[in-house]
């Protein structure tokens, strides 16, 4: 983990940064969807969804956004890690998960798009094995479900 990666716990002053991160990464990652339409929708599932079950937790690197994670340890859902592009190899997407598993020792699921292959090596480079299969109820497309036991 870099040195100047913090983490802390989100606040609702938070709100519009981690929005804008979650739009600009998504973006990066799937430039051929507009992400642009769908914040209204996120801005409204972040609030009503997330917001109230979820413990948030914020990376920064000299002072900026550079990620998050959310976790319900409750369901041990992890539903997010967003890193920002340009933070991406620097440690902050490992910190993050280190925080979920810290948050939810007993366990961790999620769901992830089956095209993406850097995610799914991320996760099963951190102890996560296939679980299953889904399908994304927001896009319908296939995801795999993984699971991490401590």
């Amino acid at each position: 983990m870099s040195a100047t990666c913090k983490l802390r716990p989100y606040t609702p002053a938070d709100e519009d940064a981690a929005i804008e991160l979650w739009r600009r990464t998504w973006t990066h990652h799937y430039p051929r969807l507009d992400f642009n339409k769908r914040v209204d929708w996120w801005r409204e599932r972040w609030r009503n969804e997330l917001v109230p079950a979820a413990r948030i937790v914020l990376a920064e690197m000299n002072g900026a956004l550079a990620g998050f994670v959310t976790v319900d340890p409750k369901t041990l859902y992890l539903d997010q890690i967003v890193v920002a592009p340009e933070a991406w190899g620097s440690g902050v997407a490992e910190a993050l998960l280190a925080e979920a598993k810290r948050i939810s020792p007993q366990g961790l699921d999620l769901l992830v798009n089956k095209d993406n292959a850097r995610a799914i090596r991320f996760y099963e480079k951190h102890g996560f094995r296939y679980a299953g299969e889904d399908v994304n109820p927001v896009s319908g497309k296939p995801v795999s479900k993984m699971s991490w036991r401590a």
